[in-house]
C-alpha cells in the first residue's frame, strides 16, 4: 500500500482571479495583517515571530541529534574537509582542523542556542537585545544573504549529482556541445541543463512544510552515509590499501604551514557560522533548554566523522590520478561510468543519494532560514511560503553558485570570507545575553520599536563600535581573498585574515562587554526575565481566549482553510512552517 504523505499540491496553485489581480496591481500581493501576541498594533508583523506556544515546543535531545545527523551529511561537509587536502595539507592536519574548528563554532552554537530555548523567540527578535531594534535589521539582512548563498552552493552540488544521474542512463548526454563555455563561466551546457532540472524539481519540495517530509530525511540518513562509505572503500581499495596513503607529507612548510592551518580552521568554522548566529530559529522549539547542550559534543563528532570520509578519500585520489586530489565526491563517482553498465548503475544510485542529501539540507538549514529573515524584513509582502520562493530564485540564480565551486581555493575563500561578518554577530549576541543582561530579558520589549531595547534611535552604539572593530581589520584580507591580483596587502594582514572567525568572535565579545561595563545602558537591564510565552498567553486570557475573526479574508488561492482558529493561523500561508523538527509532528499547524 502506498504511503500517504498528506501533501495537497493543488492548494499551492493560485486561482485564475488571483493571478489576474497580482499581474495588474501591487496591492493584490499584500498579505492580510496579522495580530501579534506581543508586538504593538502599529507594527506589521507575522505570527512566526511570536514566542513559540507550549504545544509547538517539540524538540528534545533526540531531535537535536537527528537534526544534526540529517543536516551534516551533505556534499558541503565532505568538500569542506577534503578541500583541506586539496590546498596542500594532509590527513594528519585535516582531522585536528576539523575537530578544533567545529568545537570553536559549537561553543557559540550552544551559547546562542540556549537563548532561543529559554525565551522561545527567533534570531531576528533576539538580536534586537544587543544591537538595538533597527540595527538588528543589518544583522538580519546579512544572515539572509548568506543563507541564500548556501542554498545556491548546495544546489550547484546537487546539480552535478543530477548530471551524473542523467549521463548514467544516457551516456550521450555528456556529448552535448558546450555553447556556454565552461572555462569562462564555470558551467557547461549539460551542467546548466542539469542545474535547471535540479532547481525546478527541488522548488516544490522547498514549499512543503518540513515536518511533512520526514520520510525524505529518513532516506537521506540511510542512503548518504552508505554512499560515502562505499566511495571511501572503493578509492582506498584502488589505491592499494593504506600503504603510503597515510604517509604523504604536506606540500607547505614553516609559517605558510601554520597560517594555512589556521585558514582551513576558519573555513571549517565558517561552514557553520550562519547557524552559530541563527540557531535560536531552531532552539526556540525546544521543550527544555537542556537538550540543546548535546550540540557541544555531538556537532564536532559527527562533522569530523563525515569529514574524515572526505579527507581519507581525497588523500587516496591523489594516488589514483597522478597526484591530482578529487575533493568533490561526485568527480570520483563520474569515473565509475567508465566501468560499463554496472559502473553506470552504481554511479546513478550514488548520485541519487547525494541529490537527496542536498535537497534535505537545503530544506532544513538554508531555505527556511532565509525565508525566516525575509518575513521579518518585509512582513507586509513576504511570509515563509513566499520567502522560500524568493530565496530559491536569488540563491539559485542571482549569486551564480557554480562559480564559487569552481576550485578548492575559491571555495575555501568563500567559506572563510563571510565569517568576517557573522563571527562578531555571534559574539555580541552571546556576550549580551550571558555577560551583560545575565540571562534577564524583557521579551515583550523586543517587539516594541520604542521599548527598552531601542537605545539611540534604534541603534546600540556599543554593539556598532564592537562590530566595526572586529570586522574592519579583516576587510583588506577579505578583498585579497576575493581578488588576489587586484589587491595588495601586507603579510601581517594576510596572516590576521587566516583566523578571521576567532578574531571576530573574541574581539567583538570582549569589546562589547568592556564598553557596557564602562558605559552601561541601564534602561536595557532588568532584574528578572519577563517571559514572552507567559505574556502572550496572558493577553489571550484577557481577551477571553477568543480568536480573531476572518473579516479581512484572503484570496481564493490562499492555501489554508479549515476551522475558525486554524484558518486564522493559516492565513499567513505558513504559520509554524519554520519548525524543521525531523521527528515530531507540529500539531498546532497541521492537525485540523
Amino acid at each position: 500500500m502506498a504511503p500517504k504523505f498528506g501533501i495537497d499540491f493543488g492548494s499551492y496553485i493560485p486561482s485564475t482571479q488571483t493571478i489576474k489581480e497580482r499581474c495588474t496591481t501591487l496591492k493584490a500581493w499584500e498579505l492580510p495583517k496579522q495580530d501579534s501576541a506581543l508586538a504593538p498594533d502599529y507594527v506589521w508583523t507575522n505570527k512566526d515571530m511570536d514566542p513559540v506556544p507550549p504545544e509547538d515546543q517539540t524538540w528534545t535531545l533526540w531531535t537535536w541529534m537527528a537534526y544534526w545527523a540529517t543536516d551534516t551529511i551533505n556534499l558541503g561537509t565532505w568538500e569542506t574537509a577534503s578541500s583541506i587536502i586539496a590546498v596542500g595539507l594532509t590527513w594528519k592536519e585535516a582531522i585536528p582542523i576539523m575537530i578544533v574548528g567545529t568545537f570553536c563554532v559549537a561553543v557559540p552554537m550552544v551559547l546562542n542556542g540556549a537563548i532561543g530555548a529559554a525565551l522561545h523567540v527567533p534570531f531576528s527578535v533576539i538580536v534586537r537585545s544587543g544591537f538595538g531594534y533597527y540595527f538588528a535589521y543589518f544583522c538580519i539582512i546579512s544572515r539572509s544573504i548568506l543563507a541564500m548563498f548556501w542554498l545556491g552552493i548546495q544546489g550547484a552540488n546537487g546539480a552535478q549529482a543530477m548530471q551524473l544521474m542523467i549521463s548514467s542512463i544516457w551516456p550521450s548526454f555528456n556529448n552535448i556541445p558546450d555553447t556556454i563555455g565552461f572555462a569562462k563561466q564555470g558551467i557547461s551546457t549539460e551542467g546548466m541543463i542539469s542545474y535547471f532540472l535540479f532547481w525546478i524539481i527541488q522548488l516544490p519540495l522547498l514549499l512543503i512544510p518540513p515536518t511533512k517530509l520526514r520520510w525524505l530525511f529518513v532516506v537521506k540518513l540511510i542512503a548518504a552515509p552508505i554512499t560515502a562509505i562505499a566511495t571511501l572503500a572503493w578509492c582506498v581499495h584502488k589505491a592499494g590499501g593504506s600503504g603510503s596513503l597515510f604517509n604523504q607529507p604536506p606540500k607547505v612548510h614553516g609559517s605558510q604551514y601554520a597560517y594555512l592551518w589556521l585558514s582551513c580552521m576558519s573555513a571549517v568554522t565558517g561552514s557553520w557560522a550562519t547557524l552559530a548566529c541563527n540557531i535560536p530559529d531552531f532552539s526556540r522549539y525546544a521543550r527544555s533548554s537542556k537538550g540543546q547542550y548535546i550540540q557541544l559534543p555531538f556537532l564536532p563528532i559527527i562533522f569530523t566523522v563525515c569529514g574524515v570520509l572526505g579527507i581519507v578519500t581525497t588523500s587516496a585520489t591523489q594516488m589514483l590520478w597522478d597526484g591530482t586530489p578529487l575533493w568533490n565526491p561526485l568527480d570520483i563517482i563520474a569515473h565509475w561510468q567508465a566501468y560499463g553498465s554496472s559502473g553506470r548503475a552504481a554511479a546513478f544510485f550514488a548520485a541519487l543519494a547525494w541529490y537527496i542529501a542536498q535537497v534535505g539540507t537545503n530544506i532544513t538549514a538554508n531555505s527556511i532560514s532565509a525565508a525566516n529573515d525575509l518575513t521579518v524584513l518585509f512582513p507586509r509582502w513576504v511570509n515563509i511560503y513566499r520567502g522560500c520562493i524568493i530565496a530559491a530564485v536569488i540563491g539559485g540564480w542571482v549569486i551564480v553558485p557554480w562559480k564559487i565551486l569552481s576550485s578548492a581555493t575559491t571555495f575555501l575563500a568563500f567559506m572563510g570570507g563571510y565569517s568576517v561578518f557573522l563571527a562578531p554577530m555571534a559574539g555580541i549576541i552571546a556576550s549580551d545575553y550571558w555577560l551583560i543582561k545575565r540571562r534577564q530579558i524583557d521579551v515583550p520589549a523586543l517587539y516594541d520599536p520604542y521599548g527598552r531595547y531601542r537605545y539611540y534611535h534604534g541603534v546600540n552604539w556599543q554593539a556598532l563600535l564592537a562590530f566595526l572593530c572586529a570586522v574592519c581589520p579583516n576587510l583588506p584580507g577579505l578583498a585579497y581573498s576575493i581578488n588576489p591580483t587586484g589587491s595588495h596587502i601586507s603579510q601581517g594582514v594576510k596572516n590576521l585574515y587566516s583566523f578571521d572567525w576567532l578574531f571576530g568572535f573574541v574581539v567583538s565579545s570582549f569589546l562589547y562587554t568592556v564598553l557596557h561595563k564602562i558605559f552601561p545602558a541601564r534602561e536595557s537591564l532588568i532584574e528578572k526575565t519577563i517571559d514572552g510565552v507567559e505574556a502572550s498567553l496572558g493577553r489571550k486570557a484577557e481577551a477571553g481566549n477568543a480568536s480573531p475573526g476572518l473579516e479581512e479574508g484572503v484570496g481564493g488561492d490562499e492555501k489554508h482553510a479549515g476551522h475558525h482558529v486554524h484558518a486564522q493561523r493559516k492565513m499567513s500561508e505558513g504559520y509554524g512552517y519554520a519548525n524543521v523538527d525531523p521527528i515530531h509532528r507540529a500539531r498546532d499547524v497541521y492537525d485540523t
